[in-house]
């Protein structure tokens, strides 16, 4: 993929933006939009990382602009859900990694060779033989099973990045999740995971990823909520350096990525090394919050009945410096989202039927720290459970140029791809679904935490035919602008693009809440095994 100078993209975005300008929305309307972007992305707020002084500030300033649009406090007499987290910090002063081979260590640099998860893992010293089980996915309902047969007690799973394109997008990024992959490798017994890059699927430069490495990771102070724990050490390694952990194995790494790309299946095999590790971190109580509004439901019946609009506060807050900048503004991801989510709350409050469920509007913490506020929210939510009935999730939706397709995330799980598909034809915009599954979005934010409470869900993204500029624009913003501060306010955007999609999704969302039936996943979905009794017990909830 060819990749411009950062000029070179703003010049690209600057022409394909223009157009838009001459015929979309009313000025108005995008500049409101735009107008919260510009609080919330200004370098004042830090890059608004979960907990910090900027997070807080952004989420007072939702908190008003709720208010200010009439929109009522959703957590009891409050606007804010607090949330108890724990931020935990890898020392590398005090880590190491290495590899032993024929009795020998070879020491592998932490930031170049490899990186250790601050997230998972244990401090202490961990010395273990490596097996490398292709992809380590265990998926049962598509037959597929890297790890059956193989003896992992007490070892290291070695995994190269992706899954079977046989395997349906969903599934597979359910089931590569790292709540999931943790479980089923505890059940084998693995005391570790390292996971190798194929260079297909990477977004971001490893110089970017590894200077990410520095941020401390979170997890909530309530240990019964994490999901992820109990694995000793994981490892994430430079594709530029893996065949350091090949060298003398029956397989190169070159010839295993060929065999990935071309769909094969991959071998399983034991490393002829060990990995040799020690962990030290350091740990502080965080305390963040999420913002809940609610626009109480105009039918006396369905307003027991809540349809959630979700979007991410925060970002990554202040990093490495690129070119300079050390501030991590996260316009897009996910300013944008939030932004819009505060147009849809005003444009439903202002309009002259309200609608007859109840609405909930929930900007939340930690999305960059694992879906944190969304899993707190999801699992202990300020309404009943049973009353949830949709997630409707925004995460960077990308309004670089004018709005004609949309992503819709979870687009075959549920009876949301109805009401969807009929509100963006009377906008004029082609709905899609995901086109590049191994990107693994629908499990990558908060949606999925509403998915795994049994709440059908769709996320969102501007769209693009394949092979179009349009496209090829998307996929070089993933490449220059993701988790960079380059995602900024200097970047062109399409304002009229956005108040386009804030119009359809405050449609989407009237069709939903006034739709007779609750949304249902689909009798095919995966994820209707997660529903817990959706349709029945939501008598008696209160708007």
């Amino acid at each position: 993929m060819l990749c411009l100078p950062r000029a070179s993209l703003l010049a690209a975005l600057a022409l394909l933006v223009a157009p838009a300008a001459r015929a979309d929305a009313p000025p108005s309307d995008g500049a409101r939009w735009w107008k919260h972007v510009e609080f919330l992305a200004r370098d004042a707020l830090q890059g608004r990382e979960t907990g910090s002084k900027g997070y807080r500030e952004a989420a007072a300033y939702v908190a008003e602009q709720l208010a200010a649009a009439g929109v009522k406090p959703g957590a009891g007499e409050s606007y804010l859900q607090e949330v108890e987290l724990q931020s935990r910090r890898l020392v590398e002063e005090r880590s190491r990694l290495a590899l032993v081979r024929g009795g020998k260590e070879v020491p592998l640099t932490l930031g170049q060779d490899a990186l250790l998860s601050s997230r998972v893992g244990e401090p202490g010293p961990v010395d273990a033989p490596m097996v490398f089980v292709g992809y380590g996915l265990s998926i049962p309902e598509a037959g597929h099973d890297d790890l059956a047969g193989v003896d992992l007690k007490g070892k290291i799973a070695v995994i190269l990045q992706g899954g079977p394109e046989k395997i349906p997008g969903a599934l597979r990024a359910h089931h590569g999740s790292t709540a999931e992959r943790v479980k089923v490798l505890k059940q084998a017994g693995a005391v570790g995971l390292v996971t190798v890059q194929n260079p297909k699927l990477v977004e971001v430069p490893w110089e970017r990823t590894a200077g990410a490495r520095k941020q401390p990771s979170m997890m909530f102070a309530d240990a019964s909520l994490n999901e992820d724990q109990g694995l000793k050490v994981t490892v994430t390694v430079n594709m530029a350096h893996a065949q350091k952990l090949f060298v003398g194995a029956p397989h190169t790494y070159e010839a295993l990525v060929a065999l990935a790309n071309a769909d094969k299946p991959l071998p399983k095999f034991e490393l002829p090394a060990r990995l040799k590790a020690e962990l030290a971190f350091e740990t502080a109580p965080v305390k963040a919050a999420n913002v809940v509004g609610v626009l109480p439901g105009s039918d006396p019946m369905l307003a027991r009945e809540y349809v959630v609009i979700s979007a991410h506060l925060d970002h990554v807050g202040v990093g490495e410096p690129v070119k300079g900048d050390r501030i991590y503004n996260g316009a897009m991801d996910n300013a944008s989202g939030v932004a819009a989510v505060l147009e849809v709350a005003r444009a439903l409050q202002a309009s002259e039927t309200k609608p007859k469920r109840s609405v909930l509007f929930a900007l939340v913490a930690g999305e960059e720290k694992g879906l944190l506020g969304a899993k707190y929210f999801a699992a202990r939510p300020t309404v009943p459970a049973s009353s949830l009935v949709a997630d409707l999730n925004l995460d960077m939706f990308l309004p670089l140029t004018a709005f004609t397709h949309v992503v819709a995330y979870g687009l075959e799980e549920s009876t949301l791809a109805e009401p969807l598909r009929q509100v963006a034809a009377a906008h004029g915009v082609k709905v899609q679904a995901d086109p590049r599954p191994h990107r693994m979005g629908f499990v990558r934010s908060d949606q999925y935490a509403f998915i795994r409470e049994g709440v059908p869900a769709l996320a969102f993204k501007f769209g693009s035919e394949p092979g179009s500029k349009e496209e090829r624009l998307q996929l070089r913003w993933y490449r220059e602008h993701y988790h960079a501060p380059s995602d900024d306010l200097s970047q062109p955007v399409s304002k009229e693009g956005a108040a386009k999609f804030v119009r359809m999704l405050a449609d989407l969302t009237r069709a939903v809440t006034d739709a007779p039936e609750r949304p249902r996943w689909n009798e095919s979905s995966f994820f209707r095994r997660f529903a817990k009794g959706a349709g029945q017990g939501a008598e008696g909830v209160q708007p």
